[in-house]
């Protein structure tokens, strides 16, 4: 147990930087790239974007919560540290590839765990098109946005938009619209996970449009590519007790 190399990271809190000084005095630590694990405290959004920065290394991230949510994270408890990383289960979560086109012409490439989100930059409604494995599916959404969301985004964002909660073994990807104004009653959709999704912005000039993957922001994009990456994938660790699909399945229980 004692060969596991751990690495401390902690968002900018002060509850997290006070969580991080007291378990680095307690086990000691290395630096992220030379680790076994990475211990990440803080919230949902600094879970993610430790596992974007050392996405390069393939180490697992262990979530301990120092944030709000804390929906990724599993509990924080400083006794038995290194126990719970030895039995800790492991989830594996394949990223989105959002592939950004700008009115510029630059072409911007971002991977998403969460979401990937289209929003209006200015007071008027975007104008999207939608099109699904090369099929028009939808000639113009009027929109404030739209997201495409993987099964565990799907308590995210997509949720807050009225999107469906995805159970992690689905084999779908959720597709929601952001207070849609036409076609009024369209509510979203759920893609088989395989999907080629394509956004062509109608009118971009005059409502322009940002992409966002995570934390990436594109802005002034043109057309928008996503689809999964099996090529790349991430790994969180949970406590036995935490069992993220189950939390996940709750959610669709909870008032």
């Amino acid at each position: 147990m004692s060969d596991l190399k751990v690495a401390f990271v902690a968002s900018r809190a002060p509850a997290a930087q006070k969580g991080l000084v007291r378990l680095s005095e307690r086990y000691g630590g290395v630096s992220p790239r030379q680790a076994d694990v990475i211990v990440a405290l803080g919230g949902d959004g600094f879970v993610l974007e430790t596992l974007h920065r050392y996405k390069d290394t393939d180490t697992p991230v262990y979530g301990m919560n120092r944030g709000t949510v804390g929906f990724l994270m599993n509990e924080y408890r400083e006794s038995v540290l290194l126990k719970r990383l030895m039995v800790a289960e492991r989830v594996i979560l394949y990223p989105l590839r959002m592939k950004a086109t700008q009115s510029s012409g630059r072409v911007r490439e971002a991977h998403a765990i969460n979401e990937v989100s289209l929003l209006r930059q200015t007071r008027q409604a975007a104008k999207v098109r939608i099109s699904i494995d090369d099929v028009v599916r939808i000639k113009e959404l009027v929109c404030d946005g739209v997201i495409v969301a993987t099964p565990a985004g799907s308590t995210a964002y997509n949720l807050s938009a009225h999107g469906p909660i995805v159970p992690m073994g689905a084999d779908v990807l959720a597709l929601t619209p952001i207070s849609a104004f036409r076609p009024r009653r369209w509510r979203g959709a759920l893609l088989p996970r395989r999907s080629s999704i394509r956004f062509d912005i109608q009118d971009g000039a005059k409502r322009p449009v940002s992409a966002v993957a995570d934390h990436e922001e594109v802005r002034n994009v043109v057309r928008v590519e996503v689809h999964e990456d099996l090529d790349h994938r991430f790994c969180l660790l949970y406590d036995p007790e935490h069992n993220f699909e189950e939390r996940i399945l709750n959610e669709q229980f909870t008032p």
